[in-house]
């Protein structure tokens, strides 16, 4: 049976995020719907993050096994063509070895996150962006969120409801940036907890807006403590932009914010 990787992008807001849920409508179930119409083989894809509602992906990956050895690009083609008019995408299919996983192959994960800071809100980026209307002070972002590098206990930034059998992580990359009327937060990781990106960006922005001082973000983490988290900014602002699958990935070829 050969084993295909597949490159996906979709608009998070129609579904109830990626993973299958019974009768609510997901990616997974949209991306499985179309692999049936034209292959006629029922499957459970394996897939390398799992998005909440809401969120968007410009570069999920995912992996099947089909019984009839199509040419990748039959297998990418007949996915689009049966995935219209869903807001989902398969960019790039390809054929991989039997051992590759989508989801325990991957070596790291990176995510960006758009804020429109200005006070008019979005009419194209409706639901693609968080607005926010205060000024934000993005050099007091920036300088917050390099106390998130490293390895830490990020309970703090951990949503309760976490299945994730320890708080540990190692975040490599945490960088804020303003781009025009946006601010761009990017974080990369081997693998981040439930929330976690989306509960360090609340706490960013209300350390721009003034809410905190900068040193807030360096004193909750070492709190380790989910009471003190600042605001969860909210899903529609979130993308998930690489997976990355080198032995020791190279985050800086990904990053669209690079260091200062």
């Amino acid at each position: 049976m050969p084993r295909y990787k597949c490159l996906v992008e979709y608009d998070g807001r129609p579904f109830n995020g990626f993973q299958a849920q019974g009768d609510q409508p997901s990616v997974q179930t949209a991306l499985e719907e179309a692999i049936f119409k034209f292959s006629g083989q029922r499957l459970r894809l394996i897939v390398a993050g799992r998005t909440d509602t809401g969120v968007h992906a410009t570069g999920q990956v995912v992996t099947f096994d089909l019984e009839k050895d199509f040419p990748a690009k039959v297998v990418r083609d007949a996915m689009n063509a049966y995935l219209m008019p869903k807001p989902v995408s398969v960019l790039a299919a390809e054929k991989c070895d039997d051992d590759f996983s989508a989801r325990f192959s991957a070596t790291g994960r990176m995510y960006l996150y758009r804020i429109l800071n200005r006070e008019a809100p979005p009419a194209i980026d409706q639901g693609r962006v968080w607005h926010v209307k205060k000024p934000i002070d993005v050099a007091a972002m920036s300088g917050a969120a390099k106390a998130l590098i490293g390895h830490h206990d990020f309970t703090t930034f951990r949503f309760i409801g976490c299945q994730a059998k320890s708080p540990m992580r190692t975040l490599d990359i945490a960088r804020v940036k303003r781009i025009g009327e946006e601010i761009h937060c990017v974080f990369a990781a081997r693998s981040f907890l439930h929330r976690q990106v989306r509960s360090m960006v609340g706490t960013l922005v209300d350390i721009g807006t003034g809410r905190y001082p900068v040193s807030y973000m360096a004193d909750a983490l070492k709190a380790a403590d989910r009471a003190i988290c600042g605001q969860v900014a909210p899903a529609h602002g979130l993308y998930l932009t690489h997976v990355t699958y080198e032995e020791e990935p190279n985050f800086e070829k990904y990053a669209s914010i690079k260091a200062e």
